[in-house]
């Protein structure tokens, strides 16, 4: 089942959730953009730009400098556990760390919902690590980060390595998320991808941010 296309149109932001104003690193040149509840945001550039990078920074994971605020909340008056919580991370790598699927989930019964709407079954719970396919992986760690409730959501190339039926799984489901208030800064390769998932454009080259009007927002006379 082919994912519908984002409607920008239809999308009407409210107050800014995240506010990231002149966000750097060592590599990040300034960085300064906005995220509403229920907004999706595409970020694209080449490979090596700084893709990963911002969503590292943003996410505190690496020594940054700059004013970050969520709900008005300044990055600095949050814990580092509570602020990776409320803005969840999913790297193009996850990590592992114990033997099988359920001893990362503190609540299965819980994450059920979000596991078969990527395809998994209940005994998913029991597969060893080593089982898992790297597709596979991205979708579990998808579902790890939604059970933290987070308020933003920071996705780096979420869908790489899945194949065209789990590509649309996904965007369904973070669509779903979406309607519910969840923002999402999703880093992307993929043109198409990113005229279906997200209302506006951010593209990184050489560690520079800027964002653009995306080519879907556009209506031709």
């Amino acid at each position: 089942m082919a994912a519908n296309k984002a409607s920008p149109a239809a999308f009407q932001a409210g107050a800014p959730m995240l506010q990231v104003h002149d966000l750097r690193t060592s590599i990040l040149k300034p960085a300064s953009f906005s995220l509403s509840a229920g907004e999706a945001l595409a970020v694209r550039g080449p490979s090596g730009a700084g893709k990963t990078l911002l969503l590292r920074a943003v996410a505190d994971l690496d020594p940054n400098e700059g004013l970050v605020t969520l709900d008005g909340r300044e990055r600095s008056t949050i814990t580092g556990p509570e602020w990776r919580r409320l803005v969840g991370y999913v790297p193009a790598e996850p990590g592992w760390w114990a033997d099988t699927v359920g001893e990362h989930f503190g609540e299965w019964t819980s994450a059920l919902a979000f596991v078969r709407d990527l395809g998994f079954r209940e005994e998913t719970k029991a597969w060893p690590i080593t089982r898992l396919s790297t597709g596979e992986r991205l979708r579990l760690a998808l579902v790890r980060a939604l059970m933290m409730r987070p308020k933003v959501l920071l996705l780096d190339e979420p869908t790489a390595a899945l194949d065209a039926a789990s590509v649309a799984a996904v965007e369904s489901l973070i669509k779903a998320r979406l309607l519910t208030g969840l923002a999402v800064l999703w880093v992307t390769h993929d043109a198409e991808q990113a005229k279906r998932v997200a209302h506006r454009l951010l593209v990184v080259e050489a560690g520079q941010v800027r964002e653009e009007a995306p080519e879907w927002t556009i209506i031709s006379p």
